[in-house]
């Protein structure tokens, strides 16, 4: 039986909107925490991707060592070596480069807001893992590395802020990707990009699990450690919905709970049920035109919330290591109710 049949009896029932995003019954808000006493460098956003194209093509080698002081990581090679020279001299003539780089230097002309934006998530890392290091930042043209928008080394983060162009930015649509993905390529999405490349500073290595129930609560860890990180941001922008995707989750949580439970899902091991739950995509196929997709990360998600209001003492630290998928959803009482 496809995943489509299973799930086409959905649409049968009538769906009334019930208030429920992981409500917390009247208990503290446990990611509401005091961060006045955690002391952090305010976050400088290097602006490799302005300044590289400042330099003057008829002297490159003389403009790039004026260039290496502040930017070590991107000019730490032999830069009289011909054949580097060369190299960087394409990289900064390339038409498409040129024009990510105009595109980024009107919108992105002046970047306080999102220098504050992550000092915040920041000082919440650190309040979250004292000792933990806090990366330099450096923003550059990719040239549409779009499946890496943000990408840690070591402790630099680097931000591809040409990902970050909006929707009207002609050439995501010319490179052919999709307007689920176009749709959420907002200066929005920046500080949970950048947040998400961090995880793996915490929680190296880590497998997605090997049936439903283990990939949506790997998930939903994920997705809450973002809350943490930015607990001010609306949760539709923290896991990449639209307003709409994420009101109608609120509204069907139920139904698409009692579709894992009364088929038997949860433990599955089938790949097409694993996609259909927690693959990206415009929709959930198997529900709606109007559901969002990764249905099983949301799921996840409320999982991982319910636990944590319900086990004060665990940490977050504690709940990215911890294995016992079981043991987090009994641990959540997670059930969600019909209206």
């Amino acid at each position: 039986m496809t995943s489509r049949k299973i799930f086409w009896w959905i649409s049968a029932f009538s769906l009334f909107a019930w208030i429920s995003l992981g409500s917390c019954s009247g208990k503290r808000n446990r990611l509401k925490v005091d961060i006045t006493h955690v002391r952090i460098p305010e976050v400088v956003i290097h602006r490799y991707d302005l300044d590289l194209f400042k330099v003057d093509i008829r002297d490159l080698q003389s403009g790039l060592e004026r260039l290496r002081p502040d930017f070590r990581f991107f000019l730490e090679t032999d830069l009289s070596d011909p054949k580097n020279l060369s190299e960087m001299k394409s990289y900064l003539l390339n038409p498409r480069n040129i024009e990510f780089h105009a595109a980024v230097a009107r919108k992105y002309r002046d970047v306080g807001i999102l220098e504050s934006e992550l000092t915040g998530a920041l000082r919440h890392y650190r309040y979250y893992f004292p000792g933990s290091r806090i990366p330099r930042v450096y923003a550059y043209i990719s040239g549409g590395t779009y499946n890496l928008p943000v990408q840690m080394a070591d402790s630099v983060m680097l931000i591809g802020l040409d990902n970050y162009l909006g929707k009207e930015f002609k050439p995501y649509v010319a490179d052919g990707l999709p307007a689920y993905r176009v749709e959420r390529m907002n200066s929005d999405r920046v500080v949970p990009d950048c947040m998400r490349a961090l995880i793996n500073s915490v929680r190296p290595g880590q497998l997605p699990g090997n049936n439903l129930l283990e990939q949506m609560i790997e998930a939903g860890k994920g997705v809450y450690f973002l809350e943490a990180l930015i607990p001010g941001h609306p949760a539709h922008l923290i896991i990449g919905y639209t307003e709409k995707q994420e009101a109608w989750i609120e509204k069907n949580e139920a139904y698409v709970w009692a579709a894992i439970i009364d088929n038997r899902l949860l433990f599955s091991t089938d790949g097409a049920i694993i996609r259909a739950f927690m693959s990206d995509g415009p929709f959930t196929a198997e529900f709606s035109k109007e559901s969002p997709p990764r249905l099983g990360e949301w799921i996840g998600w409320q999982i991982v919330r319910k636990f944590m209001t319900n086990n004060p003492d665990e940490t977050l630290r504690e709940l990215l290591s911890e294995n016992d998928f079981q043991k987090i959803l009994n641990g959540s009482g997670y059930k969600p109710e019909k209206p």
